[in-house]
């Protein structure tokens, strides 16, 4: 008989209890431990519940305590508190700093009232800007320049002989000097057009995260506006106030429409470390004088209903909500109890907020740029370097637990040397 741990096959015939994965096992066995652990780490980490586990309590570890801070001696406890009152002290510091750069931006914001003035009555056609105030190329002017130039040289060489070409382009030339009674001159074209039509449609709609709140039934409405005004607030409350000015339309009454933003610039008694400069804690919008049909900002709708027990059926008509860019100025109000907001009021009013202060920011004083497409670029640029940033987080936070982001991490106990030790 033949021996079975000679010929593993006649063991395999034999014994149907025998698996491949004990025999597997077996050999393992005979691996060097090393080798052996390996290739265990390697199959488990192949496997994603596996890697969902261990990344769910690697979330767990971060900024859990050591208990170092604890196990601390009284007196360096009490030394830690004064360097505490001092980083407290540091950012009452900084809340009056940003406190005095408000009030010279209040100081500067004087200065470019005459500017934006200007701008306002060219675009609604106020006034018609001189030949000395319109003197500044633009790209398209260049090519035409490049376009005349090259047009010139291919003249200058052309060997003009023929005397019929002659007769015939002073013919043409003839014909086209003749200007029949109802045509305008070239210079005349587009005379009759005021200022510069849809131009704040043009930017709204040029940024997206305006034109995603524009619908269709609200752009004849914005074509009314006339101008987009900032206003500071300078005194015990630190933000600002939007003015959307419109010219006389028969969709509303109103003249202006406003939003206020109000803006913390000093810590937060309750969480004071938190502090990282100006913030918007609360807006305030207006109340819109609809004229009668015209409020796009609500929708009849009608269902129908059955009656249980009779089965009879009746038409009720509901007013809700509807999508518009109007929404803007009845924003969600800030409950004063923070434990009160959920995730939803709280990302509504996020959103909010990063939309008046981009308009404050950005919109106003760059609107020309935005109408021509110009600083779209930029902000395309910006916004990806932002996402970029983003992404190296989100790739930190995913990677091994981080000891600098334990601030109870004791180096002395902890395994290795320091980053500056390890570099010498």
């Amino acid at each position: 008989m033949a021996d079975p741990e000679s010929n593993p096959t006649t063991v395999e015939e034999t014994d149907p209890d025998v698996e491949e994965v004990d025999e597997i096992e077996e050999e393992e066995d005979d691996a060097p431990p090393n080798q052996t652990a390996l290739g265990l780490t390697s199959q488990l980490m192949q496997n994603p519940q596996v890697l969902a586990a261990l990344q769910s309590r690697m979330d767990g570890i971060v900024g859990t305590p050591s208990g170092y801070i604890q196990s601390l001696p009284k007196s360096v406890k009490r030394r830690i508190k004064a360097l505490k009152k001092l980083q407290f002290d540091s950012s009452k510091i900084e809340g009056d700093f940003y406190k005095e750069v408000h009030e010279l931006e209040c100081k500067y914001a004087t200065k470019y009232i005459p500017l934006f003035e200007k701008r306002s009555k060219v675009v609604t056609g106020g006034i018609e800007p001189t030949d000395e105030e319109c003197d500044w190329p633009s790209d398209e002017e260049k090519e035409d320049e490049k376009v005349a130039q090259l047009s010139d040289e291919v003249k200058n060489k052309a060997k003009i002989g023929d005397a019929e070409k002659a007769d015939s382009e002073e013919k043409e030339k003839k014909e086209d000097n003749e200007e029949k009674p109802n045509d305008k001159p070239k210079s005349d074209e587009g005379a009759d057009v005021k200022g510069i039509p849809s131009f704040w449609l043009t930017v709204f709609k040029n940024v997206d995260m305006l034109s995603e709140m524009i619908q269709d039934h609200d752009e004849p409405i914005i074509n009314h506006l006339q101008d987009v005004k900032v206003k500071f607030l300078n005194g015990e409350e630190m933000g600002f106030t939007l003015e959307f000015q419109f010219e006389s339309n028969k969709f509303f009454n109103n003249t202006v429409l406003t939003k206020t933003y109000t803006m913390r610039s000093e810590p937060d008694e309750a969480d004071p470390f938190s502090f990282e400069g100006p913030e918007i804690i609360k807006c305030k919008g207006c109340e819109i004088d609809w004229c009668k049909g015209q409020n796009v900002t609500v929708k009849t709708v009608k269902k129908k209903q059955k009656h249980k027990g009779r089965g009879t059926t009746r038409t009720i008509t509901k007013t809700v909500q509807n999508d518009s860019f109007f929404n803007f100025f009845s924003p969600p109000q800030v409950p004063e109890d923070e434990s009160e907001m959920d995730e939803d009021l709280e990302a509504l009013l996020a959103a909010d907020f990063e939309i008046g202060h981009f308009i404050r920011e950005r919109i106003v004083p760059r609107a020309v740029l935005y109408f021509t497409g110009e600083a779209l670029e930029n902000d395309d640029d910006r916004t990806w370097l932002m996402k970029f940033d983003e992404e190296e987080e989100e790739g930190e936070e995913e990677g091994e637990y981080d000891e600098d982001a334990d601030p109870d991490f004791n180096p002395q106990t902890a395994g290795g040397k320091p980053e500056e030790c390890k570099q010498q």
